[in-house]
């Protein structure tokens, strides 16, 4: 197809996506590989950057990492070194090969809270058109394979929350200085929390992981005793505790900061892999 000024557009015909694009292997860095796809869901594109190893297998699990507020696809790899992390624990034999995902959170605002509000899905573009596009568009992701949710400050939120929203699509879920209720985002935006509460159920992460009932993935969350935020994961410890919700929580060193965050993203690929090893076991 071509466009009235003459410009080539690339329409998907093997694809759920009316349209693709994927980088080129021998130009990317690191084994990373960027993926941009045009979804209903946020009304436009989304990008995607995936950490895929070097492997033939084609049955690989996808762990999902979910960036915070102000940063987009590139944040886990370029600030965090995720994709190296994960790099060397396979190579050390800590955990399985798997593709880590890092896509963008729908670029709105200062931050979407991947939650559903003016007129676009930014929770379903997580939970459907990110493993989509991946399992699509990387061979190493089989569809079908085993799916895990992960994230930092607002994206744990978005982690905590869509992991027990969207039970079926996850195995396990984890969190790294999560914002646990909504509230607390306008903390790091400057748009008003009206703008999110619009068409956001369950906007706090201990209703929506009550919502869930016995469907709950396995999960984790820890948080930095200097964080702003340590109440806040204090709190969630506690109601779930006293639910009789199963999870895990720790507290390390540490403030709200890739530092913290680089440190401890270890963890979390270390928890999906048990996870998906034991249901796979």
């Amino acid at each position: 197809y071509t466009s009235p000024h003459s410009i080539p557009i690339v329409i998907a015909t093997h694809s759920s996506f009316r349209t693709v694009e994927v980088s080129d292997p021998a130009l990317s860095p690191d084994g990373l590989t960027f993926i941009t796809v045009k979804t209903p869901n946020l009304r436009g594109r989304g990008d995607i950057c995936c950490y895929v190893p070097d492997t033939d297998r084609t049955d690989l699990p996808v762990y999902v990492l979910l960036h915070g507020v102000y940063g987009s696809a590139w944040a886990w790899a370029l600030k965090g070194g995720a994709h190296r992390t994960a790099a060397g624990l396979v190579a050390a034999g800590s955990i399985g090969p798997a593709v880590v995902a890092m896509p963008s959170d729908g670029l709105w605002g200062d931050g979407s809270a991947y939650s559903a509000h003016d007129d676009r899905r930014f929770d379903r573009w997580i939970a459907d058109d990110v493993l989509r596009a991946v399992r699509e568009n990387v061979p190493a992701a089989a569809d079908g394979a085993a799916a895990c949710l992960g994230g930092l400050s607002m994206g744990g939120y978005g982690a905590l929350r869509l992991g027990a929203l969207y039970a079926d699509r996850f195995r396990a879920v984890s969190g790294h200085s999560s914002i646990t209720r909504l509230a607390e985002m306008a903390q790091f935006v400057e748009e008003p929390l009206a703008a999110y509460r619009a068409d956001t159920a369950y906007p706090d992460v201990i209703d929506a992981i009550r919502s869930c009932g016995d469907r709950l993935p396995r999960l984790r969350f820890d948080c930095g005793t200097e964080d702003p935020l340590i109440g806040g994961n204090r709190r969630l410890h506690a109601e779930l505790t006293a639910a009789g919700i199963r999870h895990d929580y720790a507290e390390y060193p540490g403030g709200h900061s890739w530092a913290y965050w680089a440190e401890h993203v270890s963890a979390t690929l270390r928890f999906f892999d048990r996870a998906v090893r034991a249901a796979d076991g």
